[in-house]
């Protein structure tokens, strides 16, 4: 990955790179920043310029250098397969790894699916790409060992050995001890880059140990270009689809690809929404039970995809839908539905989504914790709706 083939983030691009220039590269770095934001795709053309035999530094280009992309360091980290760069992320169990896998088992169909998505990458199609959709995905003991034994080898080939931790919050708080010594002192030419979406996930003495990096949401001019120069997206579609990502590429590339996944949780709102105000019991268990069957991943999903159109749906209650995320269909809904969000429930329904996503992670009974939430956004709706907006 060239850093010239990353739309965008070139403020962040030019700080990379001047630590390479000036010999300040820290040993332990977290990138932290929303979904779509391209961090992975930053952290694998950071690792591959330290490494290249070629680098240039050129203050007069946008992102202030790059690596050549010609030299065998490039070609082989261009495929993923350089042998100084080692990669840790959620792992599950499957049919084909039974017991105690680690990230090495997967290594093969990790590389496959970066490769096929262009870096980008969200844990819910990593989940389903191997084979773990319905389970959740940590980063356990045996993988902090593997790291260890790892980093206990001289590099192969280049001058830096790279750990790219990818889901960082993703480790298992009594697993992460382990690599506590080796990330305060690690080994001669070794580089630890940590990412992670949720900063506040990862344990104190792991962030006290890591040099923060915070990369920031997309412009719309950058998925724009995105969209229309790599993906070959109509500009008049680009234009309908850039409003509904708020700077996220992989929202971004789902719309444009008609992802099932947005077009099922619309489905799923729609009906969960019309239960709650119609205060049906006996269909809300049966929606409790069909929801309870979808992977955790995809029910945390579903509720952060519930909480951010209960956002829009104050925006267009309020008169502005100019400031709304949403695409056509969506708007169509909350056109009826919005007049019952209001300054008197929308922290409530925030507070109770999000409590709802941290409990499913935290392996809670979806199907009692649906039934309790559905109960809880019935009242919501009720008290809602009372206030006379003005245009």
């Amino acid at each position: 990955m060239l850093f010239k083939n990353i739309t965008g983030q070139n403020e962040i691009k030019r700080r990379l790179i001047q630590t390479v220039h000036e010999n300040r590269v820290s040993h332990a770095q977290l990138f932290f920043g929303p979904e779509g934001s391209r961090k992975l795709a930053l952290a694998i053309a950071y690792a591959q310029f330290i490494n290249c035999r070629n680098r240039t530094f050129d203050p007069e280009s946008p992102g202030g250098g790059d690596a050549c992309g010609v030299c065998p360091s490039c070609i082989k980290f261009a495929k993923l397969i350089h042998p100084d760069l080692h990669f840790i992320f959620p792992v599950a169990t499957t049919k084909e790894v039974e017991r105690n896998p680690v990230s090495k088992d997967f290594i093969k169909t990790w590389r496959e699916v970066v490769l096929e998505n262009d870096f980008r990458l969200n844990l819910n199609d990593w989940y389903k790409a191997a084979g773990f959709e319905k389970k959740q995905g940590i980063i356990n003991a045996e993988d902090c060992s593997e790291i260890l034994r790892t980093l206990s080898y001289k590099s192969y080939e280049s001058e830096f050995k790279v750990m790219i931790i990818w889901m960082a919050d993703r480790l298992f708080h009594a697993a992460a001890p382990k690599i506590l010594k080796i990330l305060e002192e690690p080994p001669d030419k070794s580089l630890f880059i940590l990412i992670t979406e949720n900063p506040e996930k990862i344990i104190s003495t792991i962030l006290s140990r890591t040099q923060t990096i915070k990369i920031t949401r997309l412009q719309d001019e950058d998925i724009m270009q995105e969209l229309t120069g790599k993906l070959g997206c109509p500009p008049e579609d680009a234009r309908r689809i850039v409003p509904l990502t708020d700077g996220n590429l992989t929202r971004a590339v789902k719309i444009f690809k008609n992802d099932e996944d947005e077009l099922f949780y619309l489905e799923k709102f729609v009906a969960w929404m019309r239960l709650c105000y119609n205060n049906d019991l006996a269909k809300t268990m049966e929606f409790a039970g069909e929801i309870g069957k979808l992977g955790r991943e995809k029910q945390k999903n579903f509720l952060a995809y519930a909480e951010r159109i209960i956002r829009n749906a104050l925006l267009i209650n309020y008169k502005n839908p100019h400031l709304a995320s949403l695409n056509q269909e969506e708007k169509d809904f909350l056109v009826k539905f919005g007049k019952f969000i209001d300054h008197t429930n929308i922290l409530s329904f925030a507070e109770e989504l999000e409590k709802a996503q941290y409990h499913i992670e935290r392996n809670a009974n979806p199907n009692i914790l649906f039934m309790d939430l559905t109960m809880t956004i019935t009242i919501l709706l009720m008290t809602g709706g009372k206030t006379e907006t003005k245009s």
